[in-house]
């Protein structure tokens, strides 16, 4: 039969809990479960260092953020791990341990829950919605492997309550009252044509999961994508406590962008992403989070999960597709978002393991500007070289580090600090 038991399922996560548990009792490292590539131990030359430091710089100045928290792991060369800047204006300097909102990287972790449940029998990916979410309509046709893959047609609900969370930032939201707001704004495409990144979809997968599986989405995080990678400082929370402050930039009476007067919103609680985009995490959490879905380190990771991409746009390169949760550029897999206060991106290489992660802490430029930075990042670091018996990969990235600067600046809403002279 396709489905267990719940008592089954119940004694085998015990059993996983419990050996999780006592992993984590016998180590002060994380417990992860996970065989990922080996890591030089060693930092990033000084030179690609300062390239990676730089490009951060220019893009914190061109989003209006105050500070960033970037990550660059390069199996072969070696790590660079560091914050940039201050949480807020006035406040304390960023380090590489600050915590902050993962944002649209949850979008990730739900369908890996999805997969998780799919490989342990409890759910079918082309299972209907509405076997487990009722009062939904066209639940009937649309499945579940379309809400991961973002292909449902929804419309996002976000645009529908940014005045309420900046007016009531700490209010808590039910994931019904999120898909209502969706789902009020219409089907846009024909279930599993198109691609159309929307929150709506992973608030509707998550909301599936914990009914078919009779568990919350935070147990379910724990149990499919936390406890395997040892991801201590990572949870689906019901209220925001982060070290990276989030900040929003208005207009200024001129009708400019108001760079040097930020907003402060990193109260919003969590539960206005849910599952789309509530997941805290932080640096260490997220580097090896990303790198495990890339390298498909996982009992529950199939290659069938990225094989059948569709276009992120019609006009975009034919290198930038999505699939299973996930983009997909050149050999990197990843997400990458915005969210109020935040720009967050997060890609590892499929092929050599590199990884990238970065967070600036302003969300009033688009979500394309963080993107270009990871981009930009993992240029910069595909080309480091090869630490003392190492051996670095030929295979590169369709795109230049100068290319995705350029990108930087396009989408910048503040002013660039100016090149020196000469």
């Amino acid at each position: 039969m396709r489905r267990f038991h719940r008592g089954r399922r119940a004694v085998a996560v015990a059993g996983a809990l419990a050996l999780a548990a006592l992993l984590a009792a016998c180590s002060a490292e994380p417990a992860s479960t996970l065989t990922l590539p080996a890591q030089v131990e060693a930092s990033l030359p000084a030179e690609t260092q300062a390239q990676l430091q730089a490009a951060v710089e220019q893009a914190v100045a061109a989003s209006g953020a105050t500070g960033a928290v970037v990550g660059v792991w390069a199996p072969w060369s070696g790590t660079w791990q560091a914050g940039v800047g201050t949480s807020a204006p006035g406040a304390g300097e960023v380090t590489a341990a600050t915590t902050f909102k993962a944002g649209a990287v949850t979008r990730a972790m739900t369908c890996d829950v999805l997969y998780g449940l799919a490989h342990d029998g409890v759910v079918a990916l082309n299972d209907p919605v509405g076997d487990y979410v009722t009062g939904i309509a066209g639940a009937e046709t649309t499945t579940l492997e379309q809400l991961c893959d973002s292909t449902s047609g929804l419309a996002s609900y976000a645009p529908l309550i940014d005045s309420r969370m900046r007016a009531v930032p700490e209010r808590s939201w039910n994931p019904r009252e999120l898909l209502a707001y969706g789902i009020s704004r219409g089907v846009a495409t024909t279930p599993g044509t198109t691609f159309a990144d929307s929150d709506t979809s992973y608030v509707l997968l998550g909301l599936a999961l914990e009914h078919a599986s009779g568990r919350s989405a935070a147990q379910l995080y724990d149990t499919y994508v936390f406890g395997p990678a040892g991801m201590t400082a990572t949870a689906l929370p019901t209220a925001a406590d982060v070290g990276l402050s989030g900040l929003w930039s208005g207009d200024a009476e001129d009708g400019s962008v108001a760079c040097a007067a930020p907003v402060d919103v990193t109260a919003v609680s969590p539960t206005a992403g849910y599952t789309a985009s509530g997941v805290i995490s932080d640096l260490a959490d997220l580097g090896r989070y990303v790198q495990a879905l890339a390298v498909g380190a996982r009992e529950y990771d199939t290659d069938k999960r990225f094989a059948n991409p569709l276009p992120v746009s019609a006009d975009g390169p034919s290198w930038f597709t999505a699939d299973g949760g996930v983009y997909q550029a050149g050999s990197l897999v990843g997400q990458y978002g915005s969210i109020l206060g935040y720009l967050t991106a997060a890609f590892a290489d499929r092929n050599t393991g590199m990884t990238v992660v970065v967070v600036l802490n302003n969300s009033r430029a688009s979500a394309d500007l963080v993107r270009s930075l990871a981009w930009e990042l993992a240029a910069i670091g595909s080309k480091a070289p090869a630490a003392a018996g190492q051996t670095a990969p030929d295979a590169g990235l369709p795109w230049t580090a100068e290319e995705m600067a350029a990108q930087v600046a396009a989408t910048a809403v503040c002013p660039l600090p100016e090149a020196p002279a000469g």
